[in-house]
């Protein structure tokens, strides 16, 4: 490689020697492996993607959607009514041959210390029917009365009819909640919060 002379110096010429070529590699390595540990980091502490391979939520999410799902809200608060929660399956579903890494979506509709019922087409939360403009079509099943025992949840599919969801498996236990659902980034014509 050429490099401009000034007057009364000599040109320098630029060679790759092997120490340099080694600097910019280990370099390379290095950052490679920085961003590899951030991103490791943020997935098990932060937030992940998910995809929706059912209809269970359904009108909300449909099959295919991407989401992230965020993990940081509920080590400051607990879950609250209406979120719409990701978790591993509690040890009803494992015993029915799930695997702990295939992660459920679905609503929470009751807390702990609150009573659920389903009867008539309607749900109701502590004797009150619950206003549900989200859901695909009513329950066409009974359950409960039932108290929420205290550090579980009930959670629900906004597809009521066709959920494997607390209605069939029972309480959800708070240690199973993966993070709250908060972003859907796919498809692009359905971006937004969830």
């Amino acid at each position: 490689m050429k490099t401009e002379e000034k007057k009364g110096e000599p040109a320098i010429a630029e060679t790759a020697t092997p120490s340099n070529l080694w600097a910019k590699w280990r370099e390379n390595i290095v950052l490679l492996v920085v961003a590899l540990a951030l991103s490791l980091l943020i997935r098990i502490f932060v937030a992940e993607p998910r995809y929706i391979p059912s209809d269970s939520m359904f009108p909300t999410l449909e099959i295919g959607d991407r989401l992230v799902v965020e993990k940081v809200s509920y080590r400051l608060h607990p879950p609250e009514f209406g979120d719409i929660i990701v978790f591993a399956p509690p040890p009803q579903l494992r015993a029915q041959g799930y695997t702990e890494n295939q992660a459920f979506i679905k609503r929470i509709i009751g807390q702990p210390g609150q009573q659920v019922a389903v009867r008539g087409g309607r749900v109701y939360l502590d004797g009150r029917p619950l206003p549900e403009d989200y859901i695909a079509e009513p329950p066409d099943y009974d359950w409960g009365p039932h108290p929420v025992p205290a550090g579980q949840y009930f959670v629900m599919g906004d597809n009521r009819n066709d959920s494997n969801d607390s209605h069939i498996w029972g309480f959800l236990p708070e240690e199973n909640i993966i993070g709250r659902a908060a972003f859907r980034f796919w498809p692009f014509d359905r971006l937004g919060n969830v």
